[in-house]
């Protein structure tokens, strides 16, 4: 594509709403990923699912960032 042509896109994108900007970005970004193998996303879901589970259960503890950053800076050679 020749440089003013991606210009004109350019130009023309960013006269465009937030809304359909922040879209424009998301497709233009995914093009960009490889495609997944078959049911890796929905193998993410199930695990997102099942750590959710766990948490609201109480099965699960969470950790504050806060403490987890002092324990890695504490344990670490930084």
């Amino acid at each position: 594509m020749k440089t003013n042509i991606v210009d004109e896109i350019l130009d023309n994108a960013l006269k465009q709403p937030e809304t359909d900007r922040a879209r424009i970005a998301e497709v233009l970004i995914a093009s960009l990923d490889p495609p997944m193998e078959r049911g890796v996303e929905l193998a993410w879901q199930t695990e997102c699912d099942k750590r959710l589970r766990e948490i609201d259960s109480g099965v699960i503890k969470c950790i504050p960032w806060e403490e987890v950053r002092e324990r890695l800076y504490r344990n670490s050679d930084v």
